[in-house]
Parts: structure tokens; sequence; C-alpha cells
């Protein structure tokens, strides 16, 4: 892509209705624009994060054998009465509208009613299961604050799972290798090293404990303790004496840390399926409770969490796995020679697939290189006629080394 062809521009300044550090980051590189408190609207640079961070995902969950759905946010109110999550006493956070004819209806926070109702046309034999499907949605919750950017929004992209296995044993079995897959999801976003598996509380959802993974901020509005030699944390929420020895917790080995979470996973049993008729029949032709489980991600969230924690004092700093382009390319000298020069090797990493964002404006090199730092591109090269005949500048956002090689070896060091 060329800068001329994309209509967002940098801003200086920070906005100024803005407090926390990523969306004031994405806002002024043109990634999202604010449309009312917690609620962002996703621009051409802002999309292609969002994506890479959805493939992420997707391939894990592909990996596990689930498979992707679509459901819809509009809810009918009767399934969410059956299991009493309808009601506002019991979950808060609902956003309610009505058709004309009067009849009420819920804008999705959550899936586990409608998978189910989903599936009882389909399910009711052992022969069926289990069953895994997954969706990556825009959710919606009415949240009394959303002063932190996207890690705290009214509406939000999410990926969902939901599992439904025969028995406990099955259902552990998978339980477990989600968690291991949450783990290598978030090591390829670079997050590996700084998030946790934190024990917490089920929540609307179940009331047993429940998993969380928090990410440590100082953005963070969760207080958890941290065990870093053993890669585990709990939510302050449940932090007592009870619940350190029921989860075999060391108090000495644990330290406050705040946190952002970045995923949750819940063994919720046959509750929901029980409530709204899902069974299965076994071999011997017995009616049997079908064991379920639900997993989040906030892919919207995670977007905001590694602008936060990655972003220095010049702009942002996106890991190449997730960065909406690879490679920065600049021309300092705007003789045609320089130009040319600069098309050739636009043209040469773009064969090789490599995404170059290629900043060809009329603008002087230093406001050139400040939106370079600024949008958090892995790679910056820059071109310029006094240089040796295919020798190019090369810098990484992260480091302050600037290296000169031949363009034609460029593939090789990016990729």
């Amino acid at each position: 892509m060329r800068l001329s062809n994309l209509y967002t521009k940098t801003i200086k300044d920070n906005p100024s209705d803005e407090q926390a550090l990523n969306a004031q980051l994405l806002i002024r590189a043109g990634f999202i624009h604010k449309e009312m408190s917690g609620v962002y609207s996703y621009l051409p640079l802002g999309k292609r994060v969002l994506d890479n961070i959805s493939e992420i995902i997707k391939k894990e969950m592909n990996e596990l054998g689930c498979l992707e759905v679509q459901m819809s946010s509009l809810q009918p109110k009767d399934i969410w009465e059956i299991t009493g999550r309808w009601d506002d006493k019991k979950v808060d956070n609902w956003f309610k509208t009505k058709l004309y004819n009067g009849q009420l209806l819920g804008i999705g926070l959550t899936h586990e009613e409608p998978v189910i109702d989903s599936l009882k046309s389909y399910v009711d034999s052992y022969k069926n299961l289990p069953i895994y499907v997954y969706q990556i949605q825009t959710k919606f919750r009415n949240e009394l604050r959303a002063k932190s950017g996207l890690l705290r929004g009214r509406e939000f992209l999410m990926k969902d799972l939901y599992s439904f296995s025969l028995n406990e044993r099955e259902h552990e079995i998978f339980y477990n290798k989600v968690i291991k897959s949450y783990n290598k999801i978030y090591s390829k976003l670079g997050l590996g090293d700084i998030t946790y598996r934190t024990y917490a509380d089920g929540g609307i959802f179940s009331k047993t404990f429940s998993d969380e993974f928090q990410t440590l901020s100082v953005a963070g509005e969760d207080r958890i303790y941290v065990d870093e030699a053993n890669k585990i944390a709990i939510n302050d929420e449940i932090y007592n004496d009870q619940n350190l020895k029921k989860l075999s917790l060391d108090k000495k080995r644990l330290v406050l840390k705040k946190g952002v979470e970045v995923g949750n996973t819940f063994s919720l049993g046959s509750k929901y399926t029980d409530q709204l008729g899902l069974y299965y029949n076994d071999q011997a032709g017995h009616k049997q409770s079908i064991i379920m489980g639900c997993y989040g991600i906030g892919v919207s969230r995670l977007m905001g969490v590694i602008a936060e924690v990655f972003a220095d004092d010049r702009g942002l700093n996106w890991p190449t796995t997730i960065a909406p382009f690879k490679v920065y390319l600049i021309s300092i000298n705007e003789n045609p020679k320089s130009k040319e020069k600069t098309e050739v090797i636009y043209n040469l990493l773009t064969r090789k697939n490599i995404d170059v964002l290629y900043d060809d404006r009329d603008m002087r090199a230093g406001q050139k290189f400040a939106d370079a730092d600024l949008l958090g591109i892995p790679y910056r090269v820059v071109v310029n006629q006094d240089f040796e005949d295919k020798q190019v500048e090369l810098k990484r956002r992260n480091k302050d080394k600037i290296e000169y090689v031949q363009y034609d070896r460029l593939e090789s060091i990016i990729s």
C-alpha cells in the first residue's frame, strides 16, 4: 500500500477526551476512530491488526478440531429466561431493545444459550459428541465505565469457543488442550512472558473457579497475586487463606501485580445443557447429560494491550506477527533515480508477499521518520540516491542501530 492512498493521517497531539495510552496512540496513528466512550471504529490499519490477531487465534482453534460458526447478535429472551440470565439482577450489563411488535430482544454479550439451542436439532446420540464450535464476533456489554480505551469496551471483538463432551474426563482433556493453545497464542503475540494463567471467580458462568489469562500492565484494572517461578497467579477477588490452600498456592511466593484480562476459560458442567434440554443417548439408550465448557479471548482488547505494553515515547511498536505492515519504505531524495530505486524495492518486496507501506508523500524526511515510529511498523527501509547502487538503510523499530544492506538481501533479513 502507498501511504498517499491511505485516507487516514497521523495526529501530533493526544486526543483530549482519552486517558488511556493505547487509545491515545491508536487514534493519533490513525488505527481507530472513537465513536463514543467504549466504542471505536477500526480504520484500515487497525483492521489489518485485528485480522492478524484473529488469524493466529483461528489457526490454534482449527488445530484443536474446532468448527467456526457465526451466531446472531440479536437474542430472543425466552432461552435466556430459562437459564435465569435475562434478569438484570443476575446479569446487569445487557443491552436490550425491542421489535416494532413489542418483542424484547437482547444484544449478544455471550452465546452459551444460543449455541445450545442450535445444537438441539442435531445432537441426540453419543455418536454426535464431542462438538467444539467457535466464532470471532462483536459482543456488546453495557459497561458502567469505559475509560481504558480498547481494554474495556461496550462493543468489542471476541473469540468465544464452546465445547460439548460426553463426560467430565473428556471435558478435562479438551479443557487442558485449550489452556495449552492459549499459551501458544499469547507467545505468538509477544505476550508469553508477561501473561499468567490466573485462578478467578466463575462469575455469571460457573460456581467453580475459572481460569483467566492476565497480562501484566500498569494500565490493568485487575489486581493479581503472581507466583513468578511457577507462572501461575490468583485474582485478588478470591485471594484468601481458604482458597490458597484449596489451590495449593504458597502465600510467601505471591507478588501483587496489576493485570489486564486477555482471556478466560470456564468449566460449566451440565448446568446450561440440562436447563435447555440438550442431552444424548448412550450406547444403552439411556439419556445422559452433556458437559460443557466455554473459552473466551478478547481480540480487540489484545490489540489494545499490545499497543499499551510495547509502546515507547515515540509511539506504537507492533510484534512482526500482527503488524499491519512489516516494512515502512521511505524515499528521502525526490530525484527521479531515487524514486525509481524505491519503486524497484517496493515491487521486489511485494512480489515476495512482504507487506510494505510505502511513504510516497511529498514531505520532509523527519516527518516520515516520526510517522514510521508512531505507526510502529517493525522495519524501516530508507532509500537515498546518495547511497551505493543497491544499498539501503535498514532499522528495526525496537532497536536504535541502523544497518546498511544490499536491498536484494532484505527478504532474507525481514522474513
